[in-house]
């Protein structure tokens, strides 16, 4: 696969699980930077919601907060040099430009030559949206912002703390710098809405695709909700058979949205992982859905274990443990014969049955 086939996002198929890149090593890593670091407190997030006690237990247990080595991402990188290895996500677990290293990473991106994924929730912290743009820009590929609501009482009811008028400005801002570096020889990276399908927000996806497109925003991406609280049972769209299908109603408006409403250079936004849900998705998101994780990405949590995919980091242990890369190097844990079992039986696993992040084979 070519570097710019990845930059224009042609990534590997959900299911391509036997390919070069799976003997090379992951073609994407996510290293979990520092995830007890976030400036907004989203109603669906594991770590920071307010419903959420991930924070006040490590408080009261005095337990420092999870911030990952510099060192551990430079020594994955340098041993990475020469595999399938074309980007890296810093933490999507609390806000990735929270952490203090994350100048380095940028130049390590350089440094490698692999590109950053970046997902933020469009606060821009510290620097504000044009100075954090003119270093990201040149070294990503893509950057999603967390966006959630085509209306600001939307939006702000699920991403708390967040001002509306402020982070749709600093994405037109964002979007200035990364066209204009474009236009004059640089690398264009994708801007991406990210999203969380809920009961909250899902009837407004329609006026995102709208709002996307208006802004110069090339794609809507989204999955469905992790139920980590009782409190938010209500909000998932797999919950029942009437929740699945009015989601599945919204699917066929978004897509007619889209090839109504075009980006500025006549283009459609990509709508990705939104497709309607089989009537029994309550269990199974679809019944021909296929893990796209395996075999081709991998997740360095901030301690340095190694995780195979990107579900709530308290589900996702009960996959088994594979290794730490302060220990033993990715290479040899990515051909370790559990990793290689757990690639061949994962529908054994009754998270990976029910996984929001499996997709229809053909997506």
């Amino acid at each position: 696969m070519s570097k710019v086939a990845v930059e224009q996002g042609e990534y590997p198929k959900a299911g391509g699980m036997q390919t070069t890149l799976q003997r090379r090593g992951p073609w994407r890593i996510t290293f979990d930077t520092n995830p007890d670091d976030c400036n907004l407190h989203c109603i669906m997030c594991e770590d920071h919601s307010p419903y959420s006690t991930t924070q006040s237990d490590r408080q009261k247990a005095e337990r420092p907060k999870r911030r990952m080595s510099i060192d551990l991402i430079r020594s994955v990188m340098e041993e990475s040099r020469g595999t399938g290895l074309r980007e890296i996500i810093p933490s999507t677990m609390g806000e990735p430009l929270l952490y203090r290293h994350f100048d380095e990473i940028l130049d390590l991106c350089a440094e490698y030559e692999v590109r950053l994924n970046l997902t933020t929730n469009g606060t821009f912290p510290k620097r504000g949206a044009r100075a954090w743009a003119e270093r990201i820009v040149p070294v990503a590929s893509d950057v999603k912002i967390s966006w959630n609501g085509s209306t600001k009482a939307t939006h702000e009811k699920v991403m708390l703390g967040s001002k509306w008028e402020t982070i749709v400005e600093n994405l037109r801002t964002f979007i200035d710098v990364r066209d204009v570096h474009a236009e004059t020889g640089g690398n264009r990276c994708r801007v991406t809405f990210q999203l969380t399908f809920m009961e909250i927000n899902f009837s407004e996806l329609p006026g995102m695709v709208k709002l996307a497109a208006s802004l110069g925003v090339d794609r809507v991406k989204g999955h469905h909700l992790w139920v980590h609280f009782s409190q938010m049972g209500h909000e998932s769209m797999r919950r029942n058979r009437e929740a699945i299908s009015r989601w599945n109603d919204m699917v066929d408006s978004a897509y007619q949205v889209a090839e109504r409403h075009r980006l500025p250079n006549g283009e459609q936004v990509l709508l990705e992982n939104i497709f309607k849900l089989d009537q029994n998705g309550v269990r199974e998101i679809a019944s021909d859905a296929v893990c796209p994780f395996l075999g081709q990405e991998a997740w360095v949590a901030s301690d340095g274990r190694f995780n195979p995919c990107c579900a709530p980091d308290t589900l996702r242990r009960t996959l088994g443990y594979f290794g730490n890369v302060n220990k033993t190097s990715l290479c040899n844990i990515w051909k370790s014969s559990k990793y290689r079992h757990l690639q061949a039986n994962y529908l054994e696993n009754a998270l990976c049955l029910v996984c929001n992040m499996r997709r229809p084979a053909d997506s």
